[in-house]
């Protein structure tokens, strides 16, 4: 994008923002979560290299004696988990001011760094048509969050998404994390086929919709000339008066309790977001009714 999303005004307020969180991340980053997957015991299992940013109280002294050089302990509950993030970079997502875009590169960056702190693996990719490219791979500490997500600022939105297709031949990893899809999923193509191969591959799921104020509450009445965000070669003529505006929120309401009964019968996690929240809000209000922080 033209504009830098990933400024260091935004870094500071996602660092404090996870400071206030950091004593209750225990949904899907961090947690509980790991548990589910390795046991819960506090036995020791492995050891890895010392990441600027984690936790010093887990280092082993006795190991840095012999070795000088630094080590965490790892448990059965704290193997290294991988979060996978997932944004949809299609020109619908710069619909109203790409207002959208830069939501979902704000919340992209910040469950990232949440990830981070949990000393989880973080890797983010685009997907555009029918491809996924990989932007950043496997950051894991501050120090490599700080060096890495600023390529987000590199995203161009254009095109059209396939989630499905585009998520097909990837390998997302077996029963190591959590993937997270940020997107308004504004698109008649399928995105349940992507849904179904991360509950197949034992993912945790969090399918983030992101709309704009003027897509959740349309304003616009009278003779109007639409055109297809992804499509500039499709376009509307309507008239819009108060029952055309009903249809459309009751098929807003059908599309978006769609993808949250489609995310809830798989175990997932579903979060409508509007584009003109505060960061904070979505992470305090919606993330933690929802459980994916607590």
């Amino acid at each position: 994008m033209s504009k830098q999303i990933i400024n260091e005004e935004l870094l500071s307020q996602i660092e404090m923002l996870q400071t206030l969180l950091k004593n209750n991340v225990a949904g899907m980053f961090g947690g509980n979560r790991k548990s589910r997957t390795y046991g819960s015991s506090c036995e020791f299992s492995d050891y890895r290299d010392y990441v600027n940013g984690d936790d010093t109280t887990k280092i082993d002294w006795n190991a840095y004696a012999r070795f000088e050089t630094l080590y965490i302990k790892l448990y059965l509950d704290e193997r290294q988990m991988h979060t996978r993030i997932y944004i949809d970079a299609s020109r619908s997502m710069t619909h109203g001011d790409k207002k959208k875009a830069e939501m979902a590169i704000k919340l992209a960056a910040a469950l990232a760094y949440i990830s981070v702190c949990e000393m989880d693996r973080v890797s983010v990719y685009v997907i555009k048509e029918k491809c996924v490219h990989e932007l950043i791979r496997g950051m894991v500490g501050k120090e490599a969050y700080l060096s890495s997500i600023g390529k987000l600022n590199e995203i161009e939105f254009d095109g059209d998404s396939y989630i499905s297709e585009a998520l097909a031949p990837e390998g997302v990893g077996y029963g190591d994390g959590v993937s997270v899809i940020i997107s308004d999923f504004l698109t008649d193509n399928n995105f349940e086929a992507a849904i179904d191969k991360l509950t197949d591959k034992k993912r945790d799921i969090l399918c983030i919709q992101v709309l704009a104020k003027e897509e959740l509450n349309p304003l616009t009445r009278g003779k109007v000339h639409l055109f297809d965000s992804e499509s500039t070669q499709r376009s509307y003529r309507k008239n819009i008066d108060k029952e055309i505006i009903r249809a459309y929120k009751l098929a807003l309401e059908y599309s978006t309790d769609r993808i949250r009964n489609y995310c809830a019968a798989r175990g997932g996690s579903y979060m409508l977001v509007s584009a003109e929240e505060r960061l904070g809000d979505v992470l305090f209000e919606k993330s933690v009714y929802l459980g994916v922080v607590k």
